[in-house]
């Protein structure tokens, strides 16, 4: 699972693993907060700020399940009957 990137508040400076992606990251990425939460990806409510290294993590992730659900749909419906 994606971990997302925040930065620490106090020190000024350097980042650490947040509680959650923001609503804006997810709505860049395309996903809303039910859909993302269904994904299993944790959302932080709170949080207001917008970095692009969560958006490209989050459309990654994407592309793996998308992937991943293609790999595993059957290719012929046919085959599904027998």
């Amino acid at each position: 699972m994606p971990k997302p990137i925040v930065k620490i508040p106090k020190a000024g400076y350097g980042f650490r693993e947040g509680r959650g992606f923001s609503i804006g990251e997810l709505k860049e990425a395309g996903l809303s907060v039910g859909k993302a939460r269904t994904l299993g990806l944790y959302v932080d409510v709170r949080r207001r700020s917008v970095r692009k290294d969560n958006v490209e993590v989050l459309k990654s992730f994407l592309k793996e399940v998308e992937e991943s659900s293609k790999a595993k749909a059957p290719q012929n419906p046919a085959e599904v009957k027998s």
